[in-house]
């Protein structure tokens, strides 16, 4: 499958929107149509975001009809929108063959990001991660990743704008490469959506042979999903661990020459109580880190009933942060976001198809999972002490509350 394209059962005919302009241009010169045509079209769904191809007045109607028994313009259907109290959207959308994906508008002072889906469910089992307890279903094509953002889009108020994306929502990015790389060619193309490459950030639990690819499509920014400091803890939490371990994921970050200060890797770090927010913990992560530019964003757990893993007190999660800023990492605590919708990091899992329970095991935290066992054994003393890494520095604490 070549870059771009759409699985076939995705939808009746492949979408335009499946291929960055250069691809389009190509496919309508393999037809005998004008090049240049996949230029006006680009500008129409991007700049003046058509959802029609009546709208694009300046194409020749037979042109038109052509163009439309050959190609979809629209990928997804936004079937609900969930709005929560801090302002917050989740959208839950639709695509042809029934599968629903999710993604979230997450609005802040001066930028609205969204966090987009690349997978219909995921395949990595992260044990965290409501997502993951779903399953896979299949790869998004690059039309239904750059949907996602056309439709959030239209919910940016008048005079305001998307600013930031992040590959952050339902899949692993980087097992579904070439349809997330085709839709990064789109996001950045001065034609297609104008979004500036260190806008974009796409994560990753760590599937190393694509992490040098993705860096060549465009100058985003690689974020890792990294939630343990030792392999034992890691290997449950992330199972993908086992193939490409803590040792190989930091070796290959170093090694690879795009990474810098100015772009540097983000370490997603979700904080577990008794499971990965320990002193040792704390102090093992600069020593894990050393060598490559990065900075730490620190996510205390979201519960979810599908998650055996309570986030830690506000204390600890403060001497945590303070420990990692002490150490000279750059830390930012993440602000929860949307969990009142169950839109925050870790809750994305597309439930529309089941019944409500209104049974009390329902309730997150209710009724949790226990922890698995593999788990014992790693954290035996993995527990902080009085007095351990002390209070916050003025500016961890200033950043901590402002982000609350």
């Amino acid at each position: 499958m070549s870059a771009g394209d759409a699985p076939n059962h995705a939808r009746r005919r492949p979408s335009l929107k499946d291929h960055a302009r250069g691809a389009l241009r190509q496919r309508f010169a393999e037809r005998g149509w004008p090049a240049y045509r996949a230029d006006q079209i680009a500008t129409w769904l991007y700049k003046q975001d058509a959802t029609a191809l009546e709208q694009m007045t300046n194409l020749p109607a037979d042109l038109r009809d052509a163009i439309g028994e050959a190609f979809e313009v629209e990928t997804l259907v936004v079937e609900q929108t969930q709005a929560s109290i801090d302002g917050t959207r989740k959208l839950l959308l639709r695509a042809f063959d029934g599968a629903r994906i999710e993604a979230v508008l997450i609005p802040e002072e001066r930028r609205h990001t969204l966090c987009v889906s690349t997978q219909v469910g995921c395949p990595l089992t992260c044990s965290f991660c409501a997502t993951g307890a779903l399953g896979f279903t299949r790869n998004l094509s690059a039309g239904e990743i750059v949907d996602q953002v056309l439709h959030a889009r239209r919910l940016v108020p008048a005079g305001e704008s998307l600013t930031n994306l992040v590959f952050m929502g339902m899949g692993e990015p980087l097992l579904n490469l070439p349809n997330v790389s085709e839709a990064i060619r789109i996001l950045v193309d001065p034609k297609g959506l104008a979004l500036a490459p260190r806008r974009i950030t796409v994560s990753t639990a760590g599937v190393l042979p694509q992490i040098a690819p993705l860096l060549d499509v465009a100058p985003i920014h690689l974020a890792v999903s990294l939630h343990a400091t030792t392999d034992e803890v890691r290997d449950v939490l992330v199972p993908l661990n086992r193939r490409f371990p803590l040792a190989e994921l930091m070796g290959a970050l170093r090694r690879e020459p795009r990474l810098n200060r100015r772009r540097p890797v983000f370490f997603e770090y979700t904080l577990m109580e008794g499971v990965n927010d320990s002193l040792e913990d704390a102090r093992r992560m600069p020593r894990l880190l050393a060598g490559i530019p990065a900075k730490v964003n620190v996510i205390p757990m979201n519960p979810h009933a599908d998650a055996p893993y309570r986030p830690p007190s506000s204390a600890v999660v403060d001497r945590f942060t303070a420990a990692l800023h002490e150490a000279g990492l750059r830390v930012t605590l993440r602000r929860d976001r949307g969990r009142d919708i169950d839109a925050a990091c870790g809750q994305l899992a597309n439930r529309v198809a089941a019944a409500p329970s209104t049974a009390p095991d329902s309730v997150p935290g209710a009724g949790r999972p226990t922890r698995p066992d593999s788990l014992q054994g790693p954290l035996a003393g993995n527990r902080w002490g009085p007095g351990d890494a002390g209070a916050l520095p003025p500016a961890v604490e200033a950043h901590a509350l402002r982000d609350r």
